[in-house]
């Protein structure tokens, strides 16, 4: 056996071992929900009689339907904005890279550091003022600015590593600074865009923080969100709580698996250009 070959049976088997340890807990929490109601399950092991049912009946407890329409709203509500928002400003800032634009870059690279955490005080103090808390718009509002940090700096490295000649052609041609941006630009990053539409959608979907502190009604929640109260409500059902939680993170899985090949282009594409 060549060293080649060696170093391709060892790396493969490095990914074999990190896939069995990140799929663990998910096969632990499923083979949990199938046991049956009212039970402790011990560990990884296969129910005699799967209880498949319990699916159900978690949909139906949690009123999953309404949840499902709840963050859908909020996700509709929060990603097309941050995603348009986040091309112009990214968009603006490669363009205007100098000065006074690269202060203000600096400024959204700053605003990575900042965690959620630290700003849900003063935030809920600021939605109450504005007579927005209880509503979906607490949550959609402060998203669309938690998410600009990113979605600027991720756009914007994108944007800055575009040929200039392109839009130089276009400025010849008579194109305005709008068209450039919209005929010329946007085409281009569409796998930055696809990408960067996907993280804020599984980050809106799987939003637990504000939703909790920023909304009392569960039903008005995210999926995430709402797990709180359902976790309050059957938190001694063990299965029960297994299969809510498997029907909250189906969503998530299914997008990432649909659109992971724009996903690993737009990782691939900045990796080359960088």
């Amino acid at each position: 056996m060549n060293r080649l070959t060696a170093d391709a049976l060892v790396a493969r088997t490095l990914i074999v071992i990190l896939m069995a340890l990140t799929l663990m807990p998910f096969l632990s929490m499923f083979t949990a929900a199938l046991a049956p109601t009212g039970t402790y399950p011990q560990g990884l092991q296969w129910p005699a009689d799967p209880q498949w049912m319990n699916f159900a009946k978690a949909f139906e407890v949690a009123k999953m339907d309404q949840l499902l329409l709840s963050s859908v709203l909020i996700v509709i509500g929060v990603v097309p904005a941050s995603v348009l928002f986040a091309t112009m400003a990214g968009y603006g800032l490669a363009k205007f890279d100098k000065g006074r634009g690269r202060w203000l870059y600096l400024v959204f690279v700053l605003g990575l550091t900042l965690p959620f955490e630290a700003v849900i005080t003063p935030l809920y103090y600021e939605i109450k003022a504005l007579g927005l808390l209880n509503t979906r718009f607490a949550v959609i509002l402060p998203l669309i600015g938690l998410f600009m940090p990113f979605g600027v700096y991720w756009m914007r490295t994108h944007f800055v590593n575009v040929p200039k000649e392109l839009s130089e052609a276009a400025q010849i041609d008579g194109a305005s600074e709008w068209k450039q941006f919209w005929l010329v630009a946007v085409p281009i990053a569409k796998p930055a865009i696809m990408s960067l539409t996907i993280l804020f959608f599984l980050w809106t979907w799987n939003q637990f923080l504000l939703p909790v502190v920023l909304i009392q009604d569960p039903l008005q929640r995210t999926m995430a969100g709402a797990l709180g109260a359902f976790q309050g409500q059957w938190g001694t059902d063990i299965p029960l709580l297994c299969a809510g939680a498997l029907l909250i993170l189906a969503p998530t899985i299914a997008v990432f698996l649909i659109f992971q090949r724009q996903f690993v282009a737009a990782l691939l594409q900045g990796a080359v250009k960088g």
